[in-house]
């Protein structure tokens, strides 16, 4: 029973923060919160995870390439952790430092620095186990929240470069926003399917400059390998869909900005006793972001972490 609870820990650790990417590319903010497969560590846990993002953005009508259009790359290195209290509660937080670049005309602009930290409740609504013939059937509900601290810096000029420009550019959205969440886990054996929902819900910054509000949802579906008693190996793929409302800046609805993003995901994970180290990928199958301004490309994020 301990090895299916770090497996399925496992599996969590492969798309958990495939979130708080620097840039939320669907509605082009700061901050996506992909919660990705249910956690069932027993008391503790923590890692650290570092993830990788490119996105094109200026480009012109019909996707051409003009002499604005700029290759952006996201790399963002993330300490987080999670602490279960009691048998119903858990709590999950997170500080990321961000590196972000962009290249346009052969010159290459660069951020660096902290970016927003956030922290996530939960609560357990139900866990129920049954026999299915010789097979154990497990299936789980959580619901919770959370906050978005803007403790990455928002630059108010990046917003006003002059020409028509998604605002994603940043290290922070300058403001603190609010998610509620909501996972469903089912497995049967070895073989499960994990569903989860979010809505972000972003507030106006000091610069009176408000995010679209964002909603995410995702199926992965997994299995565990036991290689042997102590090595455990789990490979898992599913889907992801992203869709953000547009931007406000002082009351004006911002047209470069908002959109969808479908993604498909796939990965594994290992564990070896208490250390858990894995990595996922994630292409993009159909999108419209930024009013076809901003063209996502593949995500991927690799971690290690420490079950305490």
């Amino acid at each position: 029973m301990i090895m299916m609870k770090r497996i399925s820990i496992l599996v969590l650790l492969t798309t958990l923060t495939l979130s708080t990417f620097a840039c939320d590319i669907c509605g082009c903010g700061v901050g996506s919160y992909y919660i990705g497969i249910l956690p069932e560590f027993s008391k503790k846990i923590a890692g650290i995870r570092y993830r990788y993002n490119t996105l094109r953005t200026h480009i012109g009508a019909g996707g051409a390439i003009t002499y604005l259009t700029t290759e952006e790359t996201y790399r963002t290195a993330e300490v987080w952790g999670g602490w279960t209290i009691g048998t119903r509660f858990r709590v999950m937080g997170y500080v990321p430092v961000s590196f972000n670049e962009k290249l346009n005309q052969g010159i290459t602009t660069r951020r660096n620095g902290l970016g927003d930290a956030g922290i996530q409740g939960f609560y357990q609504l139900f866990d129920n186990r049954r026999t299915v013939g010789r097979k154990l059937l497990v299936h789980s509900l959580w619901l919770g929240g959370g906050v978005k601290l803007p403790t990455g810096r928002y630059d108010a000029a990046e917003k006003n470069t002059g020409t028509e420009s998604a605002n994603i550019f940043q290290l922070g959205s300058g403001s603190v926003d609010f998610t509620f969440n909501g996972m469903y886990d089912i497995r049967l054996q070895d073989a499960g399917i994990n569903m989860a929902a979010s809505y972000k819900v972003n507030t106006r910054n000091g610069e009176d400059y408000r995010y679209g509000n964002k909603f995410s949802a995702n199926a992965q579906a997994y299995y565990k390998f036991r290689i042997r008693d102590f090595v455990t190996i789990a490979p898992n793929a599913g889907v992801m869909y992203e869709r953000a409302g547009e931007d406000d800046d002082d009351g004006f609805s911002v047209d470069v900005s908002g959109g969808y993003a479908l993604l498909g995901t796939f990965g594994a994970e290992v564990t070896f006793s208490r250390i858990a180290v894995g990595a996922n990928f994630q292409a993009p199958m159909s999108q419209d972001l930024a009013g076809g301004f901003v063209k996502a490309n593949n995500r991927a994020m690799a971690h290690i972490s420490y079950i305490l």
